[in-house]
């Protein structure tokens, strides 16, 4: 019986541990987004970079959920810890369809705002890391809840340049850029809500806990 017990332990650390590596790529993913902005001769360079962290993400992903399949007790409701991983492999998603929509579609200097709000966006992947690094200690640890909030305020600044982003972009008459540039805009913007989207779990799990 102790033996069991034991093992369902280690399962629900795995989870956990898991998750966290699933966060650290995000983190990493919107790290190689900036690089690929900020220097557009190494673009598709970048783009090899974030797709294997892409396909390392939907690794760990499928991980969680397989690790979730093996055990009756988990460290939180299983359905907040389908939801995190889930929406932080959204989050990793978006921005690697950001830098294949950058290469496909041939942009070959950067775009204005474009470096702001992956800056931004990395902001956001760090408080989401932060806040699951911390899911282990959520009973006790409100602190959560801050870090929570101030991903919320990061997605309102990106929702900020992505309005200027856009106003700027129909300066221009060149339809096809405006197309295409619209399209990029929009996978950061999504991947930004996918953050808070994280963020809302997790404060529901702390509220739960309070």
């Amino acid at each position: 019986m102790g033996q069991w017990l034991s093992w369902i332990k280690s399962n629900e650390k795995e989870i956990l541990s898991i998750l966290d590596e699933l966060a650290k790529k995000a983190v990493e993913t919107s790290a190689a987004l900036i690089e690929l902005f900020s220097n557009i001769e190494k673009a598709e360079e970048c783009q090899i970079t974030i797709k294997k962290l892409e396909r390392e993400a939907d690794g760990l992903t499928r991980a969680v959920f397989a690790e979730l399949n093996k055990t009756f007790i988990t460290p939180l409701d299983r359905e907040d810890i389908q939801r995190i991983a889930s929406k932080t492999d959204d989050v990793i998603d978006f921005m690697e369809g950001t830098s294949g929509r950058f290469i496909s579609y041939n942009i070959s200097s950067t775009p204005p705002f474009v470096v702001d709000i992956a800056k931004e966006l990395h902001k956001a992947t760090k408080e989401v890391h932060y806040m699951i690094s911390r899911l282990y200690n959520v009973k006790v640890d409100k602190e959560i809840i801050n870090h929570c909030r101030n991903t919320s305020d990061i997605e309102h600044n990106i929702d900020d340049l992505y309005r200027k982003a856009v106003g700027k972009l129909f300066e221009t008459n060149d339809a096809i850029y405006i197309i295409k540039m619209k399209d990029i805009y929009e996978a950061l913007e999504a991947a930004s809500d996918r953050c808070v989207d994280v963020a809302d779990v997790v404060e529901d799990i702390v509220l739960k806990y309070s």
